[in-house]
């Protein structure tokens, strides 16, 4: 379906500029920054680049409320936490996702796809790999006239390789490398600046403790991983100077998993991932307060991106309640009967402030032999319009492993 898209709303998404409610802040008696009602919080989320990288494709967390860093390890690891995949009962799987995108606007070319496998070389190492395709479908662009300029196919993709090792029979560790590269809107022109591909490169370090509790005579599995995700160099789509560049968005996330297994046929997971933004939150102020050295960029956008890292835990302008409502919430929760039939749902929540996600997730899963199937919805729980909402993620897993155990049987 082709959409038309202003020169003006195209250089906005380029430069992964925000509504901008910010020019309507007021500053309060308390420090703290409003609407001109004096009343109602300023909207004040975080701003990145290539934000496609933070979207979940995985159609089981998707159904578990995005949760994703402590659950078992799967083919879909690689997006979520490497380090799992040394723990892996099978040695090798993979895994394809399609994630329809923007359905409820009746779009049917936006789309987001997911290929993920891993190879367990031994209890103690394995590799990852993963490619993540995002399509925003065909595009006829226009100037600020409405006249046609040209048309596009833009899209986005992130190449990835991890490498898991066990440092311990309980702790793991990952790295992971990945290319990123965005098309957004290649060889057109916007207020005089040709606009090209943007490339970046990132890494991804992720960490997992792996226990066996028992709780009575109850077997239970206790997973918990922290995973710093998408560290890495500033991206442009222009030749814009590097103060000008955004950032990536990197993530910190931290979470857990516990598996009862209350029989020999059913089990039950209990999973939640709390994660933050490692990137400067916008200023909210004026000149003097967001630019005292006059040279038209703020300062927190001339920060370099390990520098980001470390102040986005301590700048936010309302002070440390801002500093935790940056925080995003995941709870999800996970019934297998037999381990071939699966129930999930879960619910995420994020600040009114920060983006405003709110929403319940439901799905179900079946597995027979070396073949799985994941399937998720969505279910918002606010006005605001979400891009999955009345859309059905689904999710193929392969488990190689499992077709290995039987040509031995």
């Amino acid at each position: 379906m082709k959409k038309l898209l202003p020169g003006i709303i195209v250089l906005a998404f380029l430069m992964g500029l925000s509504n901008n409610a910010q020019a309507q802040c007021i500053k309060g008696p308390d420090g703290k920054y409003y609407l001109p009602d004096l009343v109602t919080p300023c909207p004040n989320a975080i701003i990145t680049g290539v934000p496609f990288l933070r979207l979940v494709a995985d159609a089981r967390s998707g159904a578990m409320g995005d949760v994703g860093i402590g659950i078992s390890p799967d083919a879909n690891a690689v997006q979520f936490n490497d380090s799992k995949l040394v723990f892996a009962e099978d040695d090798l799987g993979i895994s394809a996702t399609y994630t329809p995108w923007l359905r409820a606007l009746g779009l049917n070319d936006v789309y987001l796809a997911y290929l993920s496998g891993f190879y367990k070389i031994n209890d103690l190492q394995a590799i990852g790999l993963g490619l993540r395709y995002f399509s925003l479908g065909e595009i006829n662009y226009t100037n600020d006239n409405g006249e046609p300029i040209g048309n596009g196919n833009p899209n986005e993709f992130e190449l990835k390789a991890s490498y898991a090792r066990k440092l311990t029979d309980h702790f793991a560790a990952s790295i992971g490398a990945k290319f990123i590269y965005s098309n957004l809107a290649a060889g057109q022109s916007v207020n005089g600046q040709t606009i090209s591909a943007a490339t970046a490169g990132a890494a991804d370090i992720s960490f997992t403790y792996e226990g066996e509790p028992k709780v009575g005579d109850m077997n239970t599995v206790l997973r918990i991983g922290a995973a710093f995700t998408n560290l890495g160099s500033k991206i442009t789509y222009t030749n814009a100077a590097n103060d000008e560049r955004d950032f990536l968005p990197t993530n910190l996330g931290i979470g857990a998993a516990w598996e009862l297994k209350l029989d020999e046929y059913n089990s039950l997971t209990l999973a939640t991932d709390i994660n933050k933004f490692m990137v400067p939150t916008p200023c909210l102020g004026g000149e003097e307060e967001c630019d005292p050295n006059g040279n038209g960029i703020a300062d927190w956008k001339e920060q370099g991106p390990i520098q980001g890292v470390f102040s986005s835990f301590g700048d936010a302008p309302g002070g440390f309640s801002e500093e935790i409502s940056e925080l995003m919430y995941s709870i999800g929760i996970e019934y297998w009967y037999d381990q071939q039939f699966a129930v999930r749902a879960g619910y995420y929540t994020e600040a009114q402030t920060k983006g405003n996600r709110n929403f319940f997730t439901v799905g179900l899963g079946v597995r027979y032999n070396i073949f799985g199937l994941n399937l998720s919805y969505l279910v918002p729980t606010t006005n605001q319009q979400n891009p999955l909402d009345n859309t059905l993620r689904f999710s193929l897993l392969f488990d190689f492993g499992a077709f290995d155990a039987e040509t031995d049987n």
